[in-house]
């Protein structure tokens, strides 16, 4: 699934700052950075996770270029501190979430990513949930641009409308 993933992505990828949220082992971002990507940013409420993609950035980089912080993403106050912090100067290119599946976070997450400014004009932000699971065409002003499904997880990728 992330190999068909990045496919779609890859004129996206090289020279892109990255956002990984609820990023877990941190594979997506990861993969972004061995692809090119300037720069990651990788968010989890999980130290245990947390202190995985630290080791797996030392092992895969000198100097890793990234930013790993502990938030909790269940809450909104946690995506103002994104926004805060990124937002104005610093959108993101790529923006990757996988939430647990089937706790209706996904939608929430494309909503505030949206409502923050986390997206850079020309972003692309990818949903992973269970691809039973429906996401909306549409959620504020970001657009259902592509969809596919891998097995029982459903990718779907948007962008701010123009």
């Amino acid at each position: 699934m992330r190999e068909a993933l990045f496919s779609i992505l890859n004129e996206y990828v090289a020279g892109a700052a990255v956002l990984d949220l609820f990023s877990g082992t941190g594979a997506l971002g990861l993969e972004a950075l061995s692809r090119g990507a300037a720069h990651a940013v990788f968010v989890d409420r999980s130290p245990r996770s947390l202190e995985l993609i630290r080791m797996n950035l030392q092992l895969c980089f000198e100097q890793p270029p990234a930013t790993i912080m502990r938030l909790d993403l269940n809450k909104n106050s946690a995506f103002q501190a994104l926004g805060n912090k990124f937002s104005a100067h610093h959108p993101f290119d790529l923006i990757f979430l996988d939430p647990p599946y089937e706790k209706k976070l996904a939608e929430k997450t494309l909503l505030m990513v949206e409502k923050t400014g986390l997206a850079a004009p020309d972003g692309r932000i990818i949903a992973e949930e269970r691809w039973t699971e429906e996401l909306p065409e549409a959620v504020g002003r970001l657009r259902l641009w592509k969809k596919r499904r891998y097995g029982e997880t459903g990718i779907r990728i948007y962008r701010l409308a123009t």
